[in-house]
């Protein structure tokens, strides 16, 4: 750690390289020789090199493949801190809830090519649906008749009507429905929302079907 700092020219800071260290649940390895690492810590290590001498842009490629769900979240918090402190994070992941988590701005590659590039908050907005999900007091085996206009699907072993809903939408058509439940006698015991996740957005533009050149051969 405080030759890969000493490369950059940087002056030896003891501090800094065990804070580092720590963040990363190595100190205690401190001393270890690197072939007697696991694979993971190997993988924090490599981390904790590139953070040695405090960079500006730092590019992650995929840091937490390998690693368990409580060191991934704890390196999730170390990123966190560099960004804050304005470090610049290019960052690579196969986890989307790794990007949802962290990212301000999102890249989608599919098959070699970027597809999209936009900032997470304007891309859920843009791409994400609301699902509105209702509780009904009695089972339904079909959607009624009178609320076949909505486009709704039954969940939760008949217990629930879900409808999907576009937010940009001029009118979402949610007051309609609760209006046109209460006149198909149809009784409400609970609801919910939920938000589309940038997981369901990524699966979405990944499985798009590819527009065809509208220019000649």
């Amino acid at each position: 750690m405080s030759f890969s700092r000493g490369l950059f020219g940087k002056p030896p800071d003891p501090a800094h390289i065990e804070k580092v260290l720590r963040a990363l649940s190595l100190w205690d390895k401190k001393d270890n020789r690197v072939m007697t690492l696991s694979g993971g810590m190997k993988r924090r290590l490599l981390i904790a090199k590139a953070l040695s001498h405090e960079p500006r842009i730092l590019f992650l490629d995929e840091p937490t493949a390998g690693v368990d769900v409580e060191l991934r979240k704890d390196m999730w918090d170390v990123v966190r801190d560099l960004k804050e402190s304005g470090v610049t994070i290019i960052l690579t992941t196969h986890y989307i809830e790794e990007a949802e988590e962290m990212a301000d701005r999102v890249g989608v590659i599919n098959k070699g090519e970027m597809v999209l590039v936009e900032k997470k908050a304007e891309l859920m907005r843009k791409l994400g649906k609301k699902r509105l999900v209702l509780h009904v007091a009695e089972r339904l085996d079909s959607v009624p008749p009178a609320l076949s206009a909505f486009n709704l699907t039954i969940g939760g072993d008949g217990h629930e009507l879900i409808y999907d809903y576009d937010t940009r939408a001029e009118r979402t058509g949610v007051a309609t429905l609760l209006g046109t439940l209460t006149e198909a006698g149809v009784r409400i015991r609970d609801l919910h929302t939920d938000q589309s996740s940038l997981e369901e957005i990524f699966v979405g533009l990944v499985n798009e079907p590819k527009k065809e050149s509208e220019s000649a051969p």
